[in-house]
């Protein structure tokens, strides 16, 4: 899955990927985590989430990565925020009020911003990659995560022959796996998902399940 790809589903606006509402699992599991307010917390391939602002409504600190450049506009915009912006190294940085965005490559994000992360959430960054860059992203993901830092992550189960992605169907078993070194994880829950789109597409099931994880 290459950059291209997304700087393209942008620039059509090819974003039905993108939930136009609070993610529902975010707001049920999020308190056990234990955050308190000035915490920092990391959402990477954020995009143009409401989640970025339900999680600085909470009072934390939000540092989000995404690569395109038009996401990150459209997300200062419709929140009706005017940023400031200034370029670091490889990233061009977006912030306003307790929110802060670096557009680029999120493989080339440094753990020098994180230091003092206490928090991480993945709704849509792990379903996002082909089976092939997941082990990467989790390799870079404990890189650039301070120890102790705890996070949610959400994921798709779904036959993958009958649907391509993205998103990507990522099993239990998958989780287990990538998260087997460096990381306490635990399933909080699986609920079915199913619904019309999906059917359109092909698929008769749908799961998605949550997971609280810690970097130790």
């Amino acid at each position: 899955m290459q950059a291209d790809f997304w700087q393209s589903r942008w620039e059509n606006n090819e974003i039905g990927f993108h939930a136009k509402e609070v993610n529902s699992y975010l707001q049920a599991s999020w308190s056990a985590l234990g955050l308190q307010p000035g915490d920092q917390v990391f959402v990477p391939l954020c995009g143009k989430s409401l989640d970025l602002t339900w999680l600085a409504a909470q009072g934390l600190r939000v540092t989000g990565v995404e690569l395109s450049q038009i996401a990150v506009e459209a997300f200062f915009a419709e929140q009706q925020l005017e940023p400031l912006v200034s370029q670091e190294g490889a990233f061009k940085v977006y912030r306003a009020k307790s929110i802060e965005i670096y557009c680029g490559d999120f493989f080339q994000f440094d753990a020098s911003s994180l230091e003092g992360c206490k928090g991480f959430y993945d709704r849509a960054a792990l379903i996002a990659l082909p089976q092939d860059m997941r082990a990467q992203y989790i390799e870079h993901l404990q890189l650039i995560l301070p120890v102790g830092c705890q996070g949610v992550l959400v994921t798709l189960i779904y036959d993958q022959a009958k649907m391509d992605g993205p998103p990507f169907s990522v099993t239990d078993a998958e989780v287990s796996r990538l998260f087997a070194r460096g990381w306490q994880c635990q399933l909080l829950r699986t609920e079915d998902a199913f619904n019309r789109r999906f059917a359109d597409r092909g698929l008769e099931t749908l799961e998605e399940s949550v997971y609280q994880l810690r970097r130790c």
